[in-house]
């Protein structure tokens, strides 16, 4: 019998980064621009992978979205063709030996930077907004997908809510009679 601190339903996974960990994973599809807006999340065992997962993130996304950054895991024939049904240009690191030498190198190098600009980011303030820098305070499946996708939608609300409130600032600034430096000047 597992230790009672241990998800049993949870699972083993390798990172390249991490190494091996055991729980669960978050994929997400982040806006890569000024503001880190998360497009669409799904929430799964650790060992569920990448490229299988994404199609269902990909259904999530609006349909402007042309050009889809991802790492190597996702650089696969089929999310290649499911990206090309949308018409979205799948951007994703090869595998193989370095330096790649092949056309496409530059441009992935490009969108490789703004991937990693916008997504680690916002897994580190996501971790940090929500405090979860270990363990979730939750067991099982459904639970913590409660609260992992829970999360990222008070995220989107704490965005939409800061976005209309700086828009009335604006527009009110706007509004709002101006003093110029003379008229500042003149105050004591």
């Amino acid at each position: 019998m597992p230790h009672t601190s241990i998800g049993t339903q949870a699972a083993w996974s390798k990172s390249g980064y991490h190494g091996w960990w055991y729980g669960w994973k978050l994929h997400l599809a982040v806006v890569v621009g000024s503001v880190w807006i998360p497009l669409a999340a799904e929430f799964t065992i650790a060992s569920d992978a990448d490229n299988l997962i994404a199609p269902k993130l990909l259904e999530q996304l609006p349909l402007e979205v042309r050009y889809v950054l991802g790492d190597t895991h996702y650089n696969t024939p089929e999310l290649r063709a499911e990206c090309a049904l949308h018409n979205r240009e799948l951007v994703a690191t090869r595998r193989g030996p370095y330096p790649h030498r092949d056309g496409g190198v530059e441009v992935r190098r490009i969108f490789h930077k703004l991937r990693s600009l916008a997504i680690e980011p916002f897994n580190g303030v996501f971790k940090n907004i929500f405090e979860w820098r270990g363990q979730m305070p939750v067991k099982g499946l459904k639970r913590c997908q409660l609260l992992a996708l829970g999360a990222i939608l008070l995220y989107q609300i704490v965005l939409l809510y800061q976005h209309q409130r700086q828009q009335q600032h604006d527009l009110d600034a706007v509004a709002a009679p101006t003093m110029d430096r003379h008229t500042l000047g003149a105050v004591r």
